[in-house]
This record gives C-alpha cells, sequence and structure tokens, in this order.
C-alpha cells in the first residue's frame, strides 16, 4: 500500500456528503485492506460553517471559499455534491484544469454540460466519474459505460425517480388520492416542499438524458427529452388499470431506431401502463429499476434504492476509490467523444394507449365516438363503460357515462388530431387521462 494518503476535497456537504464522510470514517480498515488506499477528507467547502451537521471532523478543514479546495495542490481528488449548475460546473472545470479527478452525483449539471465536462476530464487525463447521478446506490452507469460498452443498446427504460414511484405504490395499493399520497412523501421527506421536478418529471429527464448519452454516445442534454409527470393521474386511472392487469408507473425511456439516415433516437419521460407481468410492474414504493435491452445481451434490469444519503454516498465512494486507485496508476477511463443525436420529434412517435373520456349516457353516443376514432386511423384494442352508479362513476352525474379505451398502437400525431375531434363532440363532455401503455410486444421484445 502507498502509504500518503488520498487527499479529498469535498464540495458540499448535506444528506450525500455527510453521509459520504461517515461511510470513509466506518469502512476505511475495508478501503484499506482492499484497495490499497488512506482515504482522508481533507477540505470541506460549506454555505455555514457554524451549522449542526450529523458527523464529526475538525473545524480546520471547513471552508466557505470552495475556489480555493479545487486549485489546492495538496488536493488529489475532488468530490463534487453540492448541486445545481453555476458554481459547480465552473468548479468542475477548474479542478479537471488542475489535474483532479472529479465525482459527482450532479445530475442537473451533467444534463446539460455533460460533452463539456467529458472532454475537459479527457483533454487533463483524470477521471470523471459521475454513478451517483442517475441511480443513486445502484451500480449502473459503470456497466453501461464499462461492461455493455460494445453491446448495441436498442432501448433502456426505468423508474428513476423514488418520490413518484411512492406516491403510484400508495395511490395503487392504498387508494390514496394523489394529493394525500404526495403529502406522505413529503412527510417522509421523499419529496421536497416544491416537488416540482420530481412529479412533473425534470429530475427524470435529466437522469435518462445521462443515460442515453452513454448507452448511445450521442450528447443528450435534458432540453431534449420530452417530459411529462404524474401530477394529472387519477384514482379512477388506476382503479383502471388495476382491473385490467396493468401498473401505472412513470418511465424515463432512451430507444434507439434505425432508419435510412442512420439512427434517431427517443428520450422521455412520461406516465405509462405497464403489465403487471413485466419485471417493472413490482419495482414499489421509493425503489428504482433500470431496464436494458442490448442485441447480444438480451434483457437486464438494475434495482434497488435510487436516492438517500448512504446508498447516493455508497456510488460517490465507489468512484472515488476508483479515481484513487487510477489517480495513482496515471490512467483515467472515458467514455470517448459524444456526437450529434437525431431526435425523432414526439409527433412523429407512437404507442399503444389509454383513453378515458365521460360522454352523455345515450344511445347512439358510443357509436359516434367509434367512428371518430376509426377515421382517424384508431384502433381499439378494449373498451369499457361505467354507468354513474358505478364503482367507478362516482364523479358522474346522472345523464354521464364513462368511457376507457385501451387502442392498439397509434402515432402521437394521429391520436392528437383525435383527441381534437372528440373535444369536439357536442355528447363529449370531457377528455380525462390519456396515457401510454406498455403493450405485450412490447413487454416481450
Amino acid at each position: 500500500m502507498n502509504d500518503s494518503p488520498v487527499r479529498v476535497g469535498l464540495l458540499g456537504c448535506g444528506t450525500v456528503g455527510s453521509s459520504l464522510i461517515s461511510l470513509l470514517q466506518r469502512q476505511n480498515s475495508l478501503i484499506s485492506a482492499r484497495a490499497g488506499l488512506n482515504v482522508v477528507v481533507a477540505a470541506v467547502a460549506v454555505r455555514d460553517p457554524d451549522r449542526p451537521r450529523p458527523v464529526g471532523f475538525a473545524d480546520a478543514i471547513l471552508t466557505t471559499d470552495a475556489a480555493s479546495i479545487v486549485v489546492d495542490p495538496t488536493i488529489d481528488v475532488v468530490v463534487e455534491v453540492m448541486g445545481g449548475i453555476e458554481p459547480a460546473r465552473a468548479l468542475v472545470l477548474a479542478a479537471l484544469a488542475a489535474g483532479k479527478p472529479v465525482i459527482t452525483a450532479n445530475k442537473a449539471l451533467l444534463a446539460a454540460h455533460g460533452a463539456e465536462l467529458f472532454a475537459a476530464a479527457d483533454a487533463a487525463g483524470v477521471d470523471l466519474l459521475f454513478e451517483a447521478a442517475v441511480a443513486g446506490g445502484i451500480p449502473f452507469i459503470r456497466p453501461l459505460r464499462e461492461s455493455l460498452r460494445g453491446e448495441p443498446i436498442g432501448r433502456v427504460m426505468g423508474i428513476m425517480n423514488g418520490t413518484t414511484n411512492y406516491i403510484l405504490t400508495r395511490m395503487t395499493e392504498a387508494g390514496a388520492q394523489y394529493s394525500d399520497a404526495l403529502a406522505e412523501a413529503q412527510a417522509l421527506g421523499y419529496a421536497e416542499a416544491d416537488p416540482t421536478a420530481d412529479v412533473e418529471g425534470l429530475d427524470a429527464a435529466a437522469k435518462i438524458a445521462i443515460v442515453a448519452s452513454i448507452a448511445f454516445g450521442v450528447d443528450v442534454t435534458d432540453s431534449m427529452v420530452d417530459a411529462e409527470g404524474i401530477s394529472s393521474i387519477t384514482a379512477d386511472d388506476i382503479a383502471f388499470a388495476t382491473r385490467n392487469g396493468f401498473v401505472i408507473k412513470l418511465l424515463a425511456v432512451a430507444e434507439r431506431f434505425d432508419t435510412d439516415h442512420g439512427d434517431e433516437l427517443i428520450a422521455a419521460v412520461h406516465p405509462v401502463l405497464v403489465p403487471a407481468t413485466h419485471p417493472l410492474s413490482s419495482v414499489r414504493d421509493s425503489f428504482n429499476a433500470v431496464f436494458v435491452e442490448g442485441e447480444a445481451v438480451g434483457e437486464l434490469m438494475f434495482y434497488g434504492r435510487g436516492a438517500g444519503g448512504d446508498p447516493t454516498a455508497s456510488a460517490v465512494l465507489g468512484d472515488l476509490i476508483d479515481a484513487s486507485v487510477n489517480l495513482r496508476a496515471g490512467a483515467h477511463g472515458s467514455i470517448g467523444s459524444l456526437g450529434t443525436p437525431r431526435i425523432r420529434p414526439s409527433d412523429q412517435t407512437s404507442s399503444a394507449h389509454y383513453l378515458s373520456l365521460v360522454a352523455v349516457d345515450r344511445p347512439g353516443v358510443l357509436a359516434t365516438i367509434a367512428s371518430v376514432l376509426g377515421d382517424n386511423g384508431v384502433s381499439i384494442a378494449s373498451m369499457a363503460q361505467s354507468a354513474a352508479d358505478s364503482e367507478l362513476g362516482g364523479s358522474l352525474a346522472d345523464d354521464e357515462a364513462r368511457l376507457d379505451f385501451i387502442t392498439h398502437r397509434v402515432g402521437r400525431r394521429e391520436l392528437t388530431a383525435t383527441l381534437a375531434a372528440l373535444r369536439s363532440l357536442e355528447a363529449v363532455r370531457r377528455v380525462g387521462s390519456v396515457i401510454r401503455v406498455l403493450s405485450e410486444e412490447e413487454s416481450e421484445s
């Protein structure tokens, strides 16, 4: 073992930073035995040095001057867990330019500026590692960028946000309304006071942008991801899904298509009716899972805790050990240069869909609605009708009926035209939920 310690500069000491310090304190002898390293946190940048923290360390290592840490010649490796775009981006670039490997858990930063940061790391000949940025404690990024580097990947889809998965689990298993399930998630610390990034799909969008970049070797940013959240999902939608053998999940999806003009990609986040037979349907509470489909390897699934101090810090620690070993060896990992993606426009995508609407309950209305669907090229796979006095009809007036359809695969452009035509019908009181369906064919592909 090299007796000289690896001196770490830590940018941020919130939940993840404090958990990392605690892990290092508890597992120092294990790291020494397995990796031959003595890892020491030598400097910590914080906003408020007087704030109480759950871990103890010498006050002398605290500073409010993060910039001084990244250029300090005595600091070997920088760990960035402060979050946000700036000043994190400038600090990471400065650390890389100074020849220091960087470990980050900052999904927002990588989703917006990943290509720039990867290029800077390669130019400096040091590591930029980010296992914790996508799926918390699940070891997924390293297999994706190393074990599957030669694998033609067709699709990656997964549950990448624990907050929304917890909310949907409570709605499914306890019959909770969305607002009540969200309040529970906030009380448990799964959701922030402002839950917008989680429930509107923005957090998962940043993660799938990073995943798509690594899986397909192109520079996908979060601005290219079509994001839709779960705030409009109702208890009736959940009940319909359960009755028909589905579970509603918020899925982040990145998919590659071969075309005559080269590869096209889809990167999106949206609620999906997942068949109860699919492995992702059984992922409950705040757990995450990522499902990978490759040409040679077939189907893989990675499952575990997607958030939380200790799981996320565990992923950071794994990267920290790898970067330290590589630094000692004068080596570094690289994802290579990223090309320019061809993103397929959302109106050129297709899927099976679940469609719910409320119409006047009188003879001939269903035939009129079916005619509109047919005229727009929408084929019906199944249909259910609920009256005001039925289990699903609690919010209906006496003269109304709820109609729930599952379509065969239909183009988004055709579906949009269909919805406009339905809304123009005098007999249609309101169009409710429109949710994609992961068809059995897609599940088995």
